[in-house]
């Protein structure tokens, strides 16, 4: 999840996919969120230069997500 507390105030907003215009880097599993693909971005609103952009499936299981945010090794 990263510096941020659980509770605080998130302003977050869809992307579309025809609005994905760049890559970014998704902190929930640190995976590629490629050009076309829809995603989440969250923005404290008290610090918004801080908004991250997530996958909707790391998004919405980010409270069960460990605190490094890496992907566990495959057995």
């Amino acid at each position: 999840m990263g510096p941020h507390a659980d509770d605080e105030e998130m302003e977050v907003r869809r992307v579309q996919p025809y609005q994905a215009r760049k890559p970014y880097t998704c902190p929930g599993c640190n995976g590629e969120i490629g050009v076309g693909v829809g995603h989440v971005v969250a923005v404290p609103v008290d610090a918004p230069d801080l908004r991250r952009h997530w996958h909707h499936p790391c998004w919405e299981h980010r409270g069960r997500r460990r605190e490094t945010g890496r992907r566990r090794p495959r057995p």
